[in-house]
């Protein structure tokens, strides 16, 4: 009996109001902690861990405004003198959430969205909301040329007689492959009763889940997953600022951003000195807390010196410094102006920001005055560590790589649509795909994996990946490869 008892204590200690080492917790928290630190034990240690469990959204409130992380004038008195633990967030906004269900007295959701986290962050979600990231999922799968994309890479090949065809591919496949990243649909498919340690429960049966994706349609209607960046339950702004979170999305062939960033200098000062370097602290202050750039440090945080002076705004809009989109189309381009990318249309009527020769749907993408604005913004964080000569010559690099590269793209997109045109392949005006022949593949390899490769290493000091890495030595290559096969296929079909 006085083992239960101290059993019993011992848990109160750690749960009951306070942590250890944490602010005061709810009354609702600390009941579901009662059930959950035996049933998701790992979840409770990494919640335990969190500056949500350490400092209540009022302590967060009275911090100068340059070292707060929230952005909420003000808060609800539920909130402001607590942590934010299981309750906070799994019971926000009930009525918005279609997988709300009854749970020991308490109306709960699985799946907590954007605008649950808008309750103390509201600027970083509503710029997220702008973000093109937040629209990942509709840009892929309302787009008729990408879906049809997926469903080559996706789809089951199977013979059939003499003849391969594709077998569409299931939910769970495309939720395991591009959705992994671009976000599922989560959509309530109703409940089911399952047996517990505290009884029989009701819990909803989701379908596109579990998913993280950034792109993620919410069942409160929301877009998008803060957790991509800021794992649940520890939601650590360290790992968001660290390359590794971007890896999970940004590695490549098609994306070869982190693999560029580990081989470039920065990457280099990164694995070499980043122990030392201080990913908590807000503002993050250049040369002090870091000494060479991350992700979040080109394109997310706020960035200051020493003196205090700002390099960089706070922006989860991540579009917010780049003039150019590099990867995953054709050619790169201006950046579009929706981060609705499926409402562009070419003038061929093509959802695509370009025609198949290049020439640029204007009106959905950003003019050069913006460009240059957005140059700017970005050179500034550059201007953190580099000399305005040092920054104007990679730059100048950089740009006459992304003339270069469209120009091979160009040229072997040329080659393309004569063989479709001499119907030794089947494109779009023969009713067909850009993606489903061997040939129409080695195409797609030159923009979706040599082009990107090439613009990246210029880009970020990615030197071999831009040459022999899936770099100008491919382009070349993938060019003669597809001159070789004109000159054997189209010539015999004439």
């Amino acid at each position: 009996m006085g083992r239960v008892i101290f059993s019993f204590c011992l848990f109160s200690v750690l749960f009951f109001p306070t942590l250890s080492h944490g602010a005061e917790m709810s009354a609702a928290t600390a009941q579901c902690l009662d059930c959950h630190s035996g049933i998701s034990p790992g979840m409770v240690s990494a919640w335990k861990l969190s500056r949500h469990a350490r400092v209540t959204p009022g302590e967060a409130l009275k911090k100068p405004e340059r070292e707060r992380r929230i952005s909420a004038a003000s808060l609800p008195n539920d909130l402001a003198g607590h942590s934010i633990g299981c309750a906070e967030c799994h019971t926000r906004n009930p009525e918005k959430h279609k997988d709300t269900v009854e749970h020991n007295g308490f109306q709960v959701h699985v799946v907590v969205s954007p605008e649950d986290c808008a309750t103390c962050h509201p600027v970083e979600a509503k710029q997220y909301g702008q973000n093109i990231m937040s629209h990942a999922y509709g840009n892929l799968m309302n787009n008729a040329l990408y879906r049809d994309m997926t469903r080559v890479i996706n789809g089951v090949q199977v013979l059939t007689g003499k003849q391969i065809t594709i077998r569409p591919p299931t939910p769970e496949t495309e939720a395991d492959s591009c959705l992994s990243c671009h976000g599922t649909k989560v959509e309530v498919t109703g409940t089911k009763a399952r047996e517990t340690s505290m009884g029989e429960m009701e819990f909803p049966v989701l379908a596109g889940w579990p998913n993280m994706g950034v792109g993620r349609l919410n069942p409160d209607g929301s877009k998008g997953s803060c957790s991509s960046c800021h794992t649940w339950h520890q939601f650590s702004i360290e790992m968001a600022r660290k390359p590794h979170t971007c890896s999970q999305c940004h590695k490549g062939p098609d994306v070869p951003a982190y693999a560029v960033y580990q081989v470039s200098k920065h990457g280099n000062i990164h694995e070499s000195m980043g122990k030392t370097w201080n990913f908590e602290a807000v503002p993050w202050t250049v040369g002090k807390d870091f000494t060479a750039p991350t992700c979040a440090s080109c394109h997310v945080s706020l960035v200051v010196t020493e003196g205090g002076e700002v390099v960089a705004e706070r922006s989860h809009r991540m579009n917010d410094r780049l003039p150019w989109r590099i990867f995953g189309l054709i050619y790169a381009h201006a950046h579009p102006k929706s981060p609705d990318t499926s409402i562009i249309r070419n003038k061929n009527d093509q959802p695509l920001p370009l025609t198949l020769t290049g020439e640029p749907a204007a009106q959905f993408l950003i003019d050069a005055g913006e460009q240059q604005q957005r140059r700017q913004v970005m050179q500034q964080v550059c201007m953190g560590c580099h000399t305005q000569k040092w920054v104007d010559g990679y730059w100048a690099r950089f740009e006459h790589t992304i003339q270069t590269t469209n120009e091979m793209t160009l040229t072997s997109t040329g080659m393309m649509m004569q063989a479709w045109d001499n119907k030794a392949a089947t494109g779009l005006a023969q009713g067909g795909s850009l993606t489903d022949e061997a040939i129409e593949k080695t195409w797609a390899e030159q923009w979706l994996f040599f082009g990107n490769s090439t613009r990246f290493s210029s880009a970020m000091q990615g030197a071999d990946y831009g040459v022999f890495a899936n770099g100008r030595w491919y382009m070349a290559k993938n060019i003669q490869e597809l001159w070789d096969w004109m000159k054997s296929t189209v010539r015999r079909k004439e």
